[in-house]
């Protein structure tokens, strides 16, 4: 970042686009770019993380210290979401303006060095503590304002501060004193066993935390000790150190157990798993479909479901840059060529206007259902649902390649999956006239299905 920044004329950005050899970088920024309108900021960090390599590098560079600042700002993304709508703007202000407070937990000995700052280590405590630095400090108050019942008054040097100044600048000086004091008793306090007391530079205020700490030593009767490497100073002891205990020491003094104490509990029995309407068994295309690549198609049929699901949501001008996001930050990436055949297919899907009916504000997308069918729970996923006061429409998106002619020639595979669909919504909706239907993505055309029709073929496939 030095060398991109350093010497440079304009904005960073301009900097890092004239350079050949930052390529990857100005694609993974890009990328991010392209994300922050679409994704949580909790998912446009691990994205950084993660697709990007962030992690592993970051770890590479600054050790395992920063596990515990990315871990921390994706909890702080998490709790974002519980109490606002997330988005980047969003999360980025309430971090600015927001007292936000992460503290590292100190729950667990580890063989590690801890460098933490007086107020991040209240409340918490080791074994051992160090205070590095506790010599002469002179703070220095760089306001050149102050205000004074509610009038800004300018602050001169002290020798030459009128009466008002003086007493305000003496009131703070009493205030910075009550909280230094504040602090050195948390700082004295976070040791369990030892705590070793420096001080580099001088030592000539009393008022500083050496000093005061040494005269409280000397008033509890600490002796003058050599440590031996060059230094020399007070050392005050009480008690003994704490020995650690072995493991076996500890077993040897355990009361005898009972033998059911130490046996393993049985294991618990899980719940069958739940049924999948499209797992009921049975063929789910024609025979002039072929025996291509049957992972190709599933992908293929992820990608429409992706496309129908948001493009609908989206002015019309604007859905050649939405699917191109959509399927860049999808698990099924595709190039150019294929997101324009996607869209092709979508686009005559929405905008058919026989089919407007399924794509207005009040048709559900994607939804859950479940209920129980035969000896288990089913849960599957309806595409739309369209929920009226006399009846209730269940549509499936097919992107079969080859599509049948009648309801009667629908592969027994996709019946049993609608008559799942309109078991269970009979039960959600009792009452209420339940239908199906499946629409073909390759022809736009939505096809009814007869009540009979799915009832028997599901009935085939149950046990």
């Amino acid at each position: 970042l030095y060398a991109l920044a350093q010497g440079r004329k304009g904005y960073l950005w301009q900097a890092l686009r004239g350079r050949d050899d930052c390529g990857a970088t100005r694609a993974m920024l890009d990328d991010l770019r392209r994300q922050a309108d679409f994704l949580r900021p909790y998912e446009l960090i691990e994205r950084a993380l993660t697709r990007h390599d962030g992690r592993r590098r970051l770890l590479a560079r600054l050790g395992d210290e920063a596990e515990d600042g990315m871990d921390a700002l994706l909890a702080q993304a998490l709790a974002h979401e519980r109490m606002d709508v997330p988005s980047l703007t969003g999360f980025l202000t309430w971090l600015e303006t927001e007292e936000v407070i992460v503290k590292r937990q100190l729950d667990t000995a580890e063989a590690r060095i801890r460098v933490m700052t007086v107020h991040g280590a209240k409340g918490l405590e080791a074994p051992v503590v160090i205070l590095p630095d506790t010599g002469d400090r002179s703070p220095r108050d760089r306001g050149i304002v102050d205000a004074a019942d509610g009038a800004a008054i300018w602050k001169p040097p002290a020798p030459e501060s009128p009466e008002l100044a003086r007493g305000r600048r003496e009131a703070a000086g009493e205030r910075a004193a009550a909280e230094d004091a504040r602090l050195l008793y948390v700082a004295m306090t976070r040791a369990q066993s030892w705590l070793i007391v420096a001080a580099a530079g001088k030592t000539e205020d009393p008022a500083c935390w050496y000093n005061r700490i040494r005269d409280g030593l000397e008033h509890a009767g600490a002796e003058r000790c050599d440590f031996g490497f060059g230094a020399s100073g007070w050392h005050y002891a009480e008690g003994a150190w704490p020995e650690p205990v072995h493991p076996d020491a500890a077993a040897a003094g355990a009361d005898d157990l009972p033998g059911w104490a130490e046996a393993p509990a049985p294991p618990a029995e899980a719940p069958p798993a739940p049924r999948s309407p499209s797992d009921l068994g049975g063929p789910k295309a024609l025979p002039g479909e072929g025996s291509g690549d049957e992972e190709a198609a599933l992908r293929r049929g992820r990608q429409l479901h992706l496309l129908l699901e948001h493009l609908p949501g989206w002015p019309e001008e604007s859905w050649p840059d939405r699917a191109r996001d959509l399927l860049g930050a999808s698990p099924d990436p595709v190039d150019t060529a294929e997101a324009e055949d996607l869209l092709a297919e979508a686009r005559g899907v929405i905008t058919a206007p026989d089919l407007a009916f399924l794509f207005a504000p009040d048709a559900l997308t994607e939804i859950d259902v479940t209920a129980p069918l035969g000896d288990r729970r089913m849960l599957g996923t309806v595409d739309r649902l369209i929920i009226a006061p006399e009846r209730v429409l269940a549509v499936d998106y097919k992107s079969n390649r080859v599509v049948p002619d009648t309801p009667g020639d629908v592969p027994e595979g996709l019946l049993r999956q609608m008559g799942a669909y309109a078991h269970a919504l009979g039960q959600v909706f009792p009452g209420r006239r339940v239908e199906t239907a499946l629409l073909w993505t390759r022809a736009a055309r939505l096809m009814p299905l007869p009540g009979a029709l799915v009832d028997r073929a599901l009935a085939g496939g149950l046990p």
